[in-house]
């Protein structure tokens, strides 16, 4: 089975490839993309593609303007791996060049892998999270390969029972270290305003869209962790997530441990959109 693709060859995923002085080894020195495919289509690829490019350009990488042959490869390798429902994996590095700081001048490399996803079924019952500070980087916009604060979070949180790590700089809530955070407060959907201090996630572009919709204040303004405890409903989001309950942080129940009625219609009209494709 064909699973993945470097630099214009499509090859299985556990052929020797990357080179050892490749950047995006030696460095992190790249960006990358999870994109999602549902029933043979990518979800929301046009969001996802603009904002690998916009990653790219925040570290001065220079992808080929032409996105659509990207898109279109992407496209082959999802036809290749004969999947329907995969996650694609996208990373652009600065190339392959003796190891040195400066900026090489050669090529990038692009590659890509897929995989079955699976669904995560505590999302029908809510999961837990814990507080942590959040040591990363001023520059947490960008989706870089630099992930080891993100690791290091993620794992701290599942040797203490809790599916995420929910991030807190300055007093305030920033994010998961792969999600973004969000509490129902009044009826009301509360999650932190777009900043360098986070990621301009996929699935919250779907859930504003989708809150809009159905006349649920979105409001995008930062809270705290005792906020946060005190909210009548709590949520997460990612592409392989999708939108996750959360009826436990640290020691404190939320809503009875039950998944809030808000958290209930989010789950169910992001289904209606992948299924039906509708546009965000």
């Amino acid at each position: 089975m064909i699973s993945a693709y470097f630099n214009g060859k499509f090859v299985d995923a556990n052929d020797p490839v990357i080179p050892i002085d490749e950047r995006g080894h030696q460095f992190g020195d790249g960006v990358y993309e999870v994109i999602r495919i549902y029933n043979g289509k990518p979800f929301m690829l046009e969001e996802h593609v603009d904002r690998l490019y916009q990653s790219a350009y925040a570290i001065k990488l220079q992808i080929d303007p032409d996105c659509g042959a990207l898109k279109n490869t992407m496209l082959e390798l999802i036809r290749e791996s004969g999947l329907i429902n995969l996650d694609l994996y996208v990373q652009v590095t600065r190339g392959m060049a003796s190891r040195n700081h400066l900026f090489p001048d050669c090529p990038v490399s692009v590659s890509m892998t897929v995989k079955p996803f699976r669904t995560i079924k505590i999302g029908e019952k809510g999961a837990g999270v814990t507080f942590l500070p959040d040591e990363r980087w001023q520059n947490c916009f960008i989706k870089s390969l630099n992930l080891l604060p993100n690791i290091l979070a993620k794992q701290s949180a599942y040797e203490k029972g809790f599916l995420e790590a929910v991030l807190v700089r300055d007093g305030k809530v920033t994010e998961g270290t792969s999600s973004n955070v969000y509490i129902v407060k009044n009826s009301s959907i509360i999650t932190t305003p777009l900043s360098k201090h986070i990621l301009s996630g996929i699935t919250r572009m779907a859930v504003k869209g989708i809150a809009i919709e159905n006349g649920i204040p979105f409001i995008e303004k930062q809270f705290t962790p005792d906020e946060m405890i005190q909210a009548d409903e709590i949520f997460i989001t990612s592409t392989t997530m999708e939108i996750m309950p959360i009826v436990r942080v640290e020691d404190h129940e939320i809503n009875g441990g039950e998944v809030g009625t808000i958290t209930r219609t989010l789950q169910e009209q992001f289904k209606e959109r992948i299924f039906h494709s509708i546009p965000v």
